[in-house]
């Protein structure tokens, strides 16, 4: 791996731009791509969806898109609808958090053409669904309605049968404003939980259980609102590589497994690769760590085996991963703007040289950079065998 980041490191020196660059390493993207198209092949029982919150990039999602032939997308911020409307015609957009009622109602105030792409609104509670039928008999229009329910993450949602039957005869009883368009059950506990707690196995065929009772209801009691076409979502990537091999869901989000950042550091992730970095230059190296108003502290035996190397900018949701064993100060403190990492002396480091940063998660660090670099290498000339490495800017989504 260090010699992956040297030559990173010299890229950067020779075409980076001289400040903070979030980079994907296209080799490892592409190698996560074809090991997710590889599972889902046995999968057909699945629909990929895309969490666009995870993947905020435009060219990113559209590559993705492409190869894994999808137009189905989960998204989380009213901001992001207009993006998806304007460059992916016909998609499949379904919310992966409740909107409150207020910004609904200001996206449609907003927007007055036609809207080509399917939108499912997700509804956590009885007292939401009645808000959005308000709104949409307000505005004489049908509201795509997916509901959220618990299977065990306990962060809110359908709890239990009867609030269940509630929602769905309001439904049937107000079908001009609202168009039940499925469930989604989010099941990110599942590897998360200590083993000694529970099996992620036995978790889950819990959650699977609970989804599957919530079906039941659907198809037997209330047979109007059940169709071929409902979307079943589940998800999103800690379990990926159970619903793969069986699932009651239809519809399977993800999104941070195919940069994977080091959240999702997993045993049922691990075949897949890093393919997400920050890139930031050296302003200041410094022969020795010296703490304001300590001067004693120089003296001390710890202190006197690394050096002080000040970046541009800091203190990112993410660990140093290169130079190997670089950290911040725990006593000098975090800096966005001149952050200290103590290096070890031994390394060679210099003003300009470049530390890289794996950020822990996707959804945080990209909307903080206008731009994505894409690190590839490209045949030079087409007779040689020559590869020069490139930085291919991709246009980020902001919040």
């Amino acid at each position: 791996m260090n010699s992956f980041f040297n030559q990173m490191n010299d890229d950067l020196r020779a075409h980076g731009l001289g400040q903070p660059m979030l980079l994907i390493d296209e080799d490892a993207l592409n190698f996560n791509i074809a090991y997710v198209k590889q599972q889902l092949a046995s999968a057909k029982h699945l629909k990929p969806r895309l969490v666009v919150k995870s993947l905020a990039c435009l060219p990113l999602l559209k590559k993705l898109s492409f190869e894994l032939d999808t137009r189905h997308f989960m998204v989380f911020h009213i901001d992001h609808l207009e993006l998806m409307f304007n460059h992916f015609d016909q998609a499949d957009l379904l919310f992966g958090k409740p909107m409150p009622i207020r910004a609904v109602e200001r996206f449609y105030q907003n927007h007055h053409t036609p809207i080509q792409c399917k939108i499912h609104w997700l509804i956590d509670s009885f007292a939401r669904l009645q808000q959005y039928h308000a709104l949409a008999d307000q505005l004489g229009l049908s509201f795509n309605i997916n509901l959220e329910i618990d299977v065990g993450l306990h962060r809110g949602g359908v709890q239990n049968s009867a609030e269940f039957i509630q929602m769905l005869n309001y439904i049937q009883q107000h079908q001009k404003t609202l168009n039940l368009s499925g469930l989604m059950g989010y099941d990110a506990h599942v590897t998360k939980l200590p083993k000694v707690v529970k099996r992620a196995e036995t978790a889950y065929a819990e959650s699977q259980h609970i989804y599957q009772n919530y079906q039941h209801i659907l198809k037997h009691q209330f047979p109007d609102l059940n169709h071929a076409q409902l979307c079943f979502n589940g998800g999103g990537s800690p379990t990926f590589s159970f619903h793969v091999k069986h699932s009651v869901c239809n519809d399977l989000s993800f999104g941070s497994m195919l940069l994977k950042p080091s959240d999702f550091d997993s045993e049922y992730l691990s075949s897949l690769k890093s393919a997400l970095y920050i890139a930031s230059p050296v302003l200041k190296v410094l022969d020795q760590v010296s703490l304001p108003g300590m001067p004693s502290f120089k003296k001390i035996k710890f202190f006197q085996k690394h050096q002080s190397v000040f970046i541009y900018g800091g203190y990112w949701m993410g660990q140093y991963v290169y130079p190997a064993k670089s950290h911040p100060h725990l006593l000098y403190g975090r800096s966005t703007n001149q952050e200290m990492i103590c290096v070890d002396r031994k390394i060679d480091i210099h003003p300009d040289d470049y530390v890289i940063i794996r950020p822990s998660q996707s959804e945080v660090v990209i909307p903080q950079f206008n731009r994505t670099y894409l690190y590839r290498k490209e045949n030079e000339w087409n007779s040689s065998d020559l590869e020069t490495s490139r930085f291919e800017p991709w246009e980020n989504f902001r919040e």
